[in-house]
């Protein structure tokens, strides 16, 4: 097989005075970059998945509030305050299962708490969310590092939805040992579930790492099992959304039923994750909210409509997996082991 080395996708970039974002609704067919100048176009962004990925909603957030701010036409730094909480929250009702979000947009804010001036405010807000960006390149590619040393090249491995260099500042989470394997003339054979109902595997994932020149099969979501059992699948990596303090992992719906069936089949499941998708508020995955969307992304398909008309939708963008389904967490920071209460305390908190 001949594969065409090409390069990592970037999904964000900052331009001096607005955001330059991949649009993901348009992929795979279209590679489109759109200009975000408002907090409106960022909010309408995020909702409508044109930027998606826990952490590159987080990026893109994080500069669209810096962004906001550098043009509040306010002396006081009291009102300024105020305001930027009100955009702030705003921003932050965009999507409430990614912790990510809240996450970025709390740490902008913390980031001025010793400002004396309005001007000064603005420039830590844009140096803040800047900073924020390059942390996470950095935390993808170490994580990658940190996925490789579970991960045999040549091996079969099976991921859900896009937890890529699209969903992230670079490398992704999840996509990140295949990205650094192949910069490195080392390669794996990924098979990508296509990501019922909007299609987030067969649209980015499987267009990502073609860019990369990863080989890549494609399947349909209830394939899985069957593709676990009869391809020789060695192990799952996944991305995550959240994590709660004992470890149970919010994701992408369909992540849960992979962890059950690579448990059936004793098959390692693993989740790649950055430090900032853990929330240690939050004592087990029975607390994270789930995200419903429109019963649109069900009953059609390409604008096209495939169900009857006025039949019931229920369409939750995310699923649970218990810690006991799996095998590892890889992070930035390490790889993480049951009894993940324990060994998420022990390494968030030693750092």
């Amino acid at each position: 097989m001949t594969r065409l080395q090409t390069a990592i996708p970037i999904s964000i970039e900052w331009m001096d005075n607005h955001i330059k974002l991949l649009n993901q609704q348009a992929l795979p067919h279209i590679t489109e970059y759109i200009d975000l100048y408002t907090l409106q176009d960022v909010y309408e962004a995020i909702t409508a998945l044109k930027v998606r990925g826990a952490p590159a909603i987080g990026i893109t957030a994080a500069f669209g509030l810096a962004m906001s701010a550098q043009n509040y036409e306010i002396d006081e730094l009291e009102a300024f305050l105020v305001k930027l909480q009100k955009e702030k929250e705003y921003l932050n009702s965009s999507r409430p299962t990614a912790v990510n979000l809240s996450w970025a947009l709390n740490r902008l804010i913390n980031s001025i708490g010793n400002a004396r001036s309005v001007n000064e405010a603005k420039t830590d807000l844009l140096h803040e969310a800047i900073q924020i960006q390059a942390e996470d390149e950095a935390m993808c590619r170490q994580i990658g590092e940190n996925a490789l040393l579970l991960l045999t090249p040549g091996d079969s491995v099976m991921t859900i939805c896009n937890a890529g260099s699209i969903a992230t500042a670079k490398y992704g989470t999840a996509l990140a040992p295949f990205h650094l394997a192949s910069e490195r003339g080392k390669h794996f054979h990924v098979y990508a579930c296509e990501t019922r109902p909007v299609l987030q595997g067969a649209r980015l994932t499987a267009w990502e790492l073609q860019q990369s020149g990863v080989e890549t099969t494609l399947i349909t979501d209830n394939m899985a099992a069957h593709t676990m059992k009869t391809k020789k699948i060695k192990a799952v990596i996944v991305g995550a959304d959240r994590i709660a303090a004992n470890g149970d992992t919010a994701n992408k719906i369909g992540t849960y039923g992979l962890a059950l069936i690579a448990k059936s089949l004793q098959i390692p499941f693993y989740v790649a994750a950055p430090s900032s998708s853990f929330d240690l508020t939050l004592k087990n995955g029975d607390s994270i909210p789930i995200e419903e969307r429109n019963l649109e992304e069900v009953t059609t398909l390409n604008g096209t409509q495939i169900a009857p008309e006025g039949i019931q939708v229920y369409n939750p963008a995310f699923d649970v997996t218990s810690s006991e389904l799996i095998t590892a967490i890889i992070t930035e920071k390490g790889i993480l082991y049951p009894s993940y209460t324990e060994s998420i305390k022990n390494q968030l908190l030693r750092y």
